[in-house]
């Protein structure tokens, strides 16, 4: 029965029943693969006492999925598109980003939290703050939400102070989502719903992140709220974090009980990103990651961002590898830079390991536009650049100063770009830009190196080795009969034994 609960098999089965689906693909993450075979069992029979009801001889097929290719929070497509599935169930934590093409219900889950202690540590902020209160909660608490408000409504009635709390919830957004042609008006922005947004600040009433909306009233900004957090320290609060950075923020950890008010370690990742936007400057050939198949509006986003670059006069290279690692893209030494392109919640990553360190989209935007300022917004959803962010490069001309290289360097002239728009036949383009490619300083192969070739080819022939090189003036050699037999013993040696 807990089973059926936490799994919401019953709300499952009706989804699956009421839209007539007969290939259903259930994804799952690897902590709780452990529980697929019984809820596969559970909801087979579910749905065969709903088709028995209506009288329904239809069979429906149910496919259990895991070892995602992307990240496990976001609906995985492809996988489901193997076995032509109809839609996917989704279990456990998830970004709700939005699908492309088929439709999805979630399943949140719902972790175990002492409601009590929640009320207890949510009023005693709310008391010495000054501030308004907005509560936000990772996804597999959203069930006790309802509890949690109805608890903290009692505690404000009866609060002996007799002021009273002011405390705001946040609302899960849905828990089905269908595809849609206009994909940034799915959910709205996350950070700021409002249709005029600037890099997630506020420009309207309405926020939406990770899944969560709520309101702020009229004459009241983001900065004026005291963010309360109800979950793990993960990647869906990380984003609350940078997303938000300027609100004081507290976290209160329901697995083991305790408040958290110091988040200034999540809070120094900025300086990390502030440090890989400038280095990015100084990139000349960056490797696009394709970082999701199934978020929708990717494809829109990999275009902008290969618009970005060949304007500001650099090479790009578009990739598709899965899941990136240091072993995968240390396969691509050429890239100085890399951009991916994924979900809010994995977007972020940790690239002291990598040759070449890896940047978000916006971080991109910062580093590719000439005398754009970080102004300490920060933007995780790529779906908000593309509404709220127009792609400009500003002039190349003038030389810059290079906070990493201490002095100031000039950016490669565009010459490809504007020979690609004089020459209308691209044979004729790529023809000039090849040449340009395989033209070497000096003769000397080692005058390119890493950071100032222009494109793959510069840096390949820069390599000390370029395969196996065959010389047509030497006369082949003649070929040798091997040894024959056991490595214990071959023939010649047993030979030699008997004499």
């Amino acid at each position: 029965m807990e089973l059926e609960t936490n799994y919401e098999i019953a709300s499952t089965a009706d989804f699956i029943h009421t839209r007539n689906f007969t290939r259903v693909a259930l994804q799952f993450p690897d902590n709780l693969l452990k529980d697929s075979v019984r809820i596969v069992r559970a909801l087979s029979a579910k749905l065969r006492s709903l088709r028995d009801s209506d009288g329904d001889n239809k069979d429906v097929g149910l496919f259990v999925m895991a070892d995602t290719t992307y990240g496990s929070c976001c609906v995985d497509e492809v996988g489901a598109s193997h076995i032509d599935a109809d839609c996917v169930i989704h279990y456990g934590h998830t970004c709700l980003s939005p699908t492309t093409k088929l439709p999805a219900f979630f399943v949140f889950g719902k972790a175990s939290i002492s409601k009590s202690k929640c009320v207890e540590n949510v009023s005693k902020h709310a008391l010495t703050n000054d501030k308004p209160v907005l509560v936000l909660y990772g996804l597999e608490y959203a069930y006790a939400i309802s509890h949690i408000r109805v608890a903290l409504t009692e505690a404000s009635t009866s609060c002996v102070s007799g002021s009273k709390l002011d405390i705001n919830f946040a609302s899960v957004i849905c828990s089905v989502i269908d595809p849609a042609e206009d994909h940034k008006s799915i959910h709205g922005s996350a950070g700021d719903s409002t249709t005029n947004g600037s890099f997630g600040k506020e420009a309207g009433t309405r926020y939406a992140i990770g899944g969560l909306n709520w309101n702020i009233p009229e004459g009241h900004k983001m900065e004026d709220c005291l963010l309360f957090w109800i979950g793990s320290d993960n990647s869906a609060f990380a984003n609350v974090v940078l997303t938000f950075n300027g609100c004081e923020i507290v976290r209160y950890d329901a697995t083991e009980d305790y408040l958290v008010t110091d988040v200034s370690q999540q809070l120094r990742i900025l300086k990390r990103r502030y440090y890989l936007v400038e280095k990015a400057k100084d990139a000349n050939i960056i490797g696009i990651l394709v970082g999701t198949l199934g978020v929708a509006g990717y494809l829109d986003m990999i275009h902008q961002m290969r618009e970005l670059i060949t304007r500001a006069g650099k090479k790009a290279y578009t990739l598709v590898m899965g899941r990136p690692n240091p072993a995968k893209l240390a396969n691509f030494p050429e890239c100085d830079v890399f951009i991916t392109v994924s979900c809010a919640q994995t977007a972020l990553l940790d690239s002291k390991e990598f040759f070449s360190p890896v940047i978000t989209p916006f971080e991109a935007m910062l580093a590719f536009n000439r005398g754009s300022q970080w102004t300490g917004a920060y933007v995780m959803e790529f779906r908000d650049l593309m509404s709220s962010l127009p792609v400009e490069v500003r002039n190349q001309s003038e030389a810059r100063f290079s906070l990493i290289k201490g002095g100031y360097i000039e950016d490669f002239d565009q010459q490809d770009t504007v020979i690609g728009k004089e020459n209308k036949e691209g044979a004729l383009a790529l023809a000039n830009a090849t040449e340009k490619a395989l033209k070497l300083n000096d003769g000397n192969l080692n005058s390119i190196i890493k950071g100032t070739a222009k494109s793959g080819a510069e840096f390949f022939l820069s390599r000390s080795y370029h395969g196996l090189e065959i010389n047509g003036d030497s006369s082949p050699e003649p070929y040798v009969i091997g040894r024959s037999g056991k490595a214990s013993g071959y023939e010649d040696e047993k030979i030699k034994q008997e004499r």
